[in-house]
This record gives C-alpha cells, structure tokens and sequence, in this order.
C-alpha cells in the first residue's frame, strides 16, 4: 500500500514537473515571438516615418513661399492622399497576404511573379487616376473652391503624377522585402532618400525658381529613386536569388488573384482614411473655422505621425501571421497574435503617458497662439484615447491582411464610420454645439466601434482553416504546376 502511494507521489511531481516544462516552453516561445516582431516592427516604423517626412519637408520648403504656395500645395497634397496614394496603399497591402502565405510555403517564386503582377495593376490604376489629377484645379473651381488657389493647387498636382506612378512601383516593392522579413535594405534606402530628398527639394523650390512646383518634382524624384535601388538589390542581390522571378506572361495570370485580395484591402484603408479627411471639412463650416481647422489638423497630425508605431508593429505581425498560415503552421499564427497585442499594450501605454503629461506644452509644437495651445490642451485627453484605440486597431488590420479577411475589414470600417461615426460627429459637432471637440468625439466613437469588432473577429478565428484557407489560395487557383519550391 505504501509502495502504491509512493508511485502515486511520485507520478504526481513527475506530472508538476512536466506541466511546469511545458508552461516554461511556452512563455519562452511567447517571448521569441515578440522579439522577432520587435526586430522586424522597429525598423518598419523607421522606414514609414521616412517616408511620410518625404512629403513634410516639402511641404516645409514650400511654406516659406507664402500663404498661396503653402495653403493651394496642402490642399493638393490632401487631395493626391484621398484621391490616388491612399487607394495605391491600400491595393499594395493585399501582397503581404499573397506574398507573406507564399514566402511560408516556400512557393518562392510566386512572391516575385505576384510583386511584379501588382506593380503591373497598380500602374493601370494610376492611368485614371492620373485624367482626374489633370483636371483637378478645373474640379475645385467648379465645386466652389477660391480660383487662384484651385489653379495653384491643379498645377502642383499635375507635378505629383510622376510621384503617382513611382509610389505604384515602391509600395510592392516595400511588400517583397517586409513578407520576406529583409528590413535592412529598406531602412537604409528610405533613410538615404530623406537625406537627400532635404537639399534636393531647396535646390528645386529656391534654387531652381520652381517655387511650390519643385517640392511636388521633388516628392517624385524621391519616390523613384527609391524604388530603382530597391529594384537593383532584387536584380543583383544574392538574398533575393531564391525569390527572383522572371518576367513573364504569368504576370497577367495572377491578376485576378490579386484584384480579388486589392480592392477590399483598398477599401478597408480608404474608408477610414477617408473619414478623417471628412472630418476637416466638416470643421470648416463650423463657427470660427480657423480655429476649429487648425486644433482638429494638429490633432490629426499628431495621430497620424504617431499611427506608425502601430502600423509598422500591424506590419510585422501581418507578416508573421502570413508566413506561419504559409507553412501550415496555425499555432504560430496564434502565438503571433498574443505577442503583438502585447506589444501594443506597452506601446500605447508609453505614448499615451507621455502625451498627457507634456498636455500642456504640446501644443506649442504646432502654434504659438494661445488660444490654440489651450484647445489643444483640453483635446489631449481625447487624443490619449485615440492613441489607444489606433494602437489596438492597427495591430488587428496587421492580422487581417496577414490571414486574407480583408473583405470583413472593408464591412466593418463601412459601418464603423460612416454609419456610426460620422452621423454622431455631425450631431455632437453642430446640433449639441460641442464644435470641434464634438467632431472628434464622434469619429473616435466610430473607431471604438471598429476596435471592438476587430477584436471579436480575431477573438473567434479559427486559425487551423486559415491555414487551410492559405494552403487553398496558393495551391487552388489553377498555378499549382508553375510554382517552383
């Protein structure tokens, strides 16, 4: 009998003690996975932040033109976002579900036919666009705008195409090195071109006499050059040999593919980003506009530079979460998940702690007045809130775009706000009289409706068919005998 309850003890401890292994194991892999999203999601903020400075230093340059220059190349640059870089963006992100599931799968040389298939799409995308861009300044006289301004910011974005097509060829390119997890290439390029982008835009705006016209030629000589060093490190670099693929007419084959993954992926980021830029416009015709206008353009100024953060961290576990769906692999996409959103815990506590605390400064960054400064102030603990959720929803679009249910995102970003966040924005706004601040609220009502409902859809995922669904896009769309392992 004691001998019985000595093996009973015993198997018990042996049982503890392997329990405990295991939850060791567990929490060990937990944190491998956010060390690898911090390697790959630091340095894609770096490359984002880039980027947007590209625009904002021309915009620099051109402000000390005076008021026409700077006021007519905002509203160019604001319209270019709406109209065309936005729907690119968006188009371009359907790859790090294509190309992030094929890099797991080891289908090597699909990543590269479908790179070279979306510049190809995107390019045919900007052709209308670039007729609307043409005819913009006529647009804006006949929509009401001032006419002097409207023609100046018409010239300045007929500059801005080429930059149109150069941003059709970088964003793909930027998807084939993140979905492959190669940052490096990426920081030092994009750090590069901000460099040089800051002396190249002087000489075109003061130097040059092209005045506000040159910071658009300037954006565009960024953008390409960018993208033609990225595409001769593909060309000649040997990390890429394995995932460099001849330029053929399967191109053309997996057009449909990427259409069907492109337009919600478009609508899920152009509804949202359409949303903010509504939200201006609906401050403008509110009483002392100049005022509402400026406190609401610092306020989304300041989130979206901070929206980075986020969105590079949404960027890494995009790729994460598509390689392992790739690899057959559901409960890395899993743990993938768990470590972003603990990531954008810490980050969004941060960044949130940190703004409200400098609350009473910050708006010194943006204006001298005070009665700027002091609306901002009392913003700040909105803006912490917006801070909050957009850290959480970035990190849930990143899973979206990595599973391929980019389509739900569309529906939920629809009702989100333009059902629910704009209509309250507009009530609070004008008929509760809370102005500016009522505007805001609203619209950050629409996006805790989005927060929520992203979460719930990532909640119930069940990842083990979103492997299956992977395995099904790669292998099911009648390409199955030219992929090369």
């Amino acid at each position: 009998m004691e001998e019985s309850l000595l093996l009973l003890e015993h198997s018990n401890h042996q049982e503890e003690d392997i329990s405990k292994r295991n939850e060791i194991i567990h929490w060990k892999v937990f944190f491998e996975e956010v060390k690898k999203l911090g390697y790959l999601g630091g340095p894609l903020v770096i490359v984002l932040l880039c980027q947007y400075f590209l625009q904002v230093i021309s915009m620099m340059m051109v402000g000390h033109l005076g008021q026409l220059p700077l006021s007519s190349s905002a509203i160019a640059i604001s319209l270019s976002g709406v109209t065309g870089f936005s729907l690119l963006l968006g188009m371009a992100s359907a790859l790090e579900t294509i190309c992030g599931q094929a890099y797991g799968a080891k289908q090597y040389k699909k990543l590269g036919l479908q790179t070279y298939t979306s510049i190809f799409c995107l390019f045919l995308v900007c052709i209308p666009i670039s007729l609307v861009w043409i005819f913009m300044g006529k647009i804006l006289v006949f929509i009401g705008q001032d006419p002097q301004i409207s023609h100046e910011a018409g010239k300045f974005i007929i500059w801005l195409i080429p930059a149109l097509f150069a941003y059709a060829t970088l964003q793909p390119l930027i998807r084939y090195f993140q979905t492959q997890s190669m940052i490096t290439p990426m920081v030092i390029t994009s750090f590069a071109i901000l460099c040089f982008h800051i002396p190249l835009s002087w000489v075109l705006v003061f130097k040059f006499g092209l005045r506000n016209l040159g910071g658009a030629l300037g954006i565009g000589i960024s953008y390409w050059l960018n993208a033609v060093i990225l595409g001769f490190y593909i060309k000649f670099s040997p990390l890429c040999e394995k995932t460099r693929a001849p330029i053929s007419m399967e191109i053309f084959r997996g057009m449909k593919q990427f259409f069907r993954l492109a337009i919600p992926s478009a609508i899920m980021i152009c509804l949202e980003w359409w949303s903010f830029e509504l939200l201006i416009l609906m401050s403008g015709i509110l009483p002392n506009p100049q005022l509402e206008t400026s406190v609401l353009s610092i306020c989304l100024q300041t989130i979206a530079t901070l929206y980075a953060i986020p969105y590079g961290v949404g960027a890494a576990v995009s790729t994460r979460v598509s390689n392992e769906l790739g690899a057959g692999n559901p409960q890395g996409a899993r743990i993938a998940t768990f470590a972003a959103i603990f990531l954008a815990i810490a980050e969004m506590s941060i960044v949130t702690t940190t703004l409200f605390m400098s609350r009473s400064i910050f708006g010194y960054t943006f204006s001298n007045e005070k009665e700027v400064v002091s609306y901002v102030t009392d913003m700040a603990p909105l803006i912490c809130l917006s801070i909050i959720l957009d850290s959480i929803q970035g990190i849930m679009s990143g899973i979206a775009r990595g599973c391929g249910w980019q389509h739900i995102g569309a529906f939920i970003n629809l009702g989100a706000f333009y059902l629910c966040g704009i209509p309250i924005a507009a009530i609070l706004g004008f008929w509760a009289n809370l102005r500016g601040k009522g505007l805001w609220i609203g619209i950050q009502s629409g996006a805790f409706l989005q927060t929520i409902l992203l979460c719930l859809v990532t909640g119930f995922t069940n990842w083990e068919k979103q492997a299956s669904n992977a395995k099904e896009r790669l292998f099911g769309d009648g390409t199955k005998n030219v992929l090369v392992h």
